[in-house]
């Protein structure tokens, strides 16, 4: 079984997560926008429609796993796999994969072990979550200055166990890119068309979110209240 060394600390594969909660909106995105954002990992979004893409705001709460409890704050888009023909529709979006651009955290031993185990994309930033009500809200600064508060409206219940999806994620760290095998199973979730409102402020972060034309109506915004997660190990393209 593979390992790594994380602070004196022993990390083996796969890594799970037994609990967390977490917290998602996907927006439509001019697809042309979001090529140039992440033209610097060489790969290609997704367009769900022509002309158009996706990107993926997600706050999440590691409640239990192997990297310890912590917050973090993400900013994905949905991409063609390498090796995969054309863009899947907005109904069979679980072909696509994810490529995650922006991952801050609020742990040091999760950014070490996100950074050098998988290439994830993780800096350290303050991230205040309020969960405790059906609004769920997410203010994440960086360097002392807002990127980003958002806030989620209650949706509706969605009836059964969420089934264990196979996902990969890619990520790109220093020229190389990678991809991460990832499954994830979700209790409690709450889905809804738009249902989330942001407020952008003045980090750099901030402003490529505003070029990619957020703040904007969702399609759809959904909270889980546990999932269960496992990451295998990276595979370098």
């Amino acid at each position: 079984m593979a390992s790594h060394l994380i602070q004196g600390r022993t990390v083996s594969m796969p890594v799970r997560v037994r609990d967390a909660s977490v917290c998602s909106a996907m927006y439509p995105v001019r697809a042309d926008a979001a090529r140039a954002v992440i033209a610097y990992s060489g790969l290609d979004v997704a367009e769900f429609l022509p002309g158009k893409a996706i990107c993926a705001l997600t706050f999440v709460d590691y409640l239990d796993g192997d990297l310890d409890t912590y917050h973090e704050f993400g900013v994905a888009f949905l991409i063609r796999p390498p090796g995969s023909t054309g863009s899947p529709g907005l109904g069979d979006l679980r072909q696509a994969g994810v490529f995650i651009h922006w991952l801050p955290v609020d742990q040091r031993f999760t950014l070490e072990a996100g950074r050098t185990i998988w290439g994830f994309p993780k800096e350290l930033a303050d991230i205040e979550l309020r969960l405790d009500s059906p609004y769920k809200r997410c203010i994440v600064r960086k360097d002392g200055r807002l990127v980003l508060d958002m806030l989620l409206k209650p949706g509706v219940p969605l009836i059964g166990p969420g089934a264990m999806m196979p996902l990969d994620a890619f990520t790109h760290q220093e020229g190389v890119t990678r991809r991460v095998p990832w499954s994830v199973q979700a209790r409690g979730v709450r889905a809804r068309p738009g249902g989330a409102l942001i407020r952008l402020g003045n980090h750099p972060v901030a402003k490529e979110l505003s070029e990619l034309g957020l703040p904007k109506r969702a399609l759809f915004s959904s909270t889980v209240a546990h999932v269960t997660m496992t990451f295998g190990g990276a595979e370098r393209l």
